[in-house]
């Protein structure tokens, strides 16, 4: 699954060792969703991807995670772990080429260019033909 928002508090790393003594480390942050009704959700990285994995608060990424339930003592809990992040400016076109995106009824960048129509030895036809007499065709 994936989740798009800015990250608004980094909550730190944890680490300890296992009941079998290997060595984890935990880092929890803040994620804020976009839109008109927007929601926070706390998610952790785990394991080598706390350093592989290196978000920073104030910024907007894409986030991909996997969701899993768990019940203790008749309570469920639920926890979201993040396996990857994108930087959500890196995802958008405009911004990765470096040119500013077309505002609406705007001229595209570098002028008007007509496609070119293969030739078959015949010559065009417009698509649309006005009819000769417009007060006729009028539906009142």
């Amino acid at each position: 699954m994936e989740i798009e928002g800015k990250i608004i508090q980094d909550l730190g790393i944890q680490s300890g060792t296992s009941k079998a003594g290997n060595p984890w480390k935990k880092r929890e942050l803040v994620l804020e969703t976009f839109g008109s009704y927007p929601r926070k959700v706390k998610f952790h990285i785990f394991g080598d991807r706390v350093d592989t994995i290196r978000l920073e608060p104030g910024k907007d990424y894409v986030l991909s995670f996997d969701l899993e339930s768990r019940e203790f003592n008749g309570r469920w809990y639920t926890d979201v772990s993040v396996y990857q992040a994108r930087d959500l400016v890196a995802n958008n076109p405009a911004q990765t080429y470096g040119e500013p995106a077309p505002q609406y009824g705007g001229a595209p960048q570098g002028g008007f260019q007509q496609p070119a129509s293969p030739d078959f030895g015949t010559p065009a036809q417009p698509a649309f033909t006005s009819p000769a007499s417009s007060d006729e065709d009028l539906p009142f």
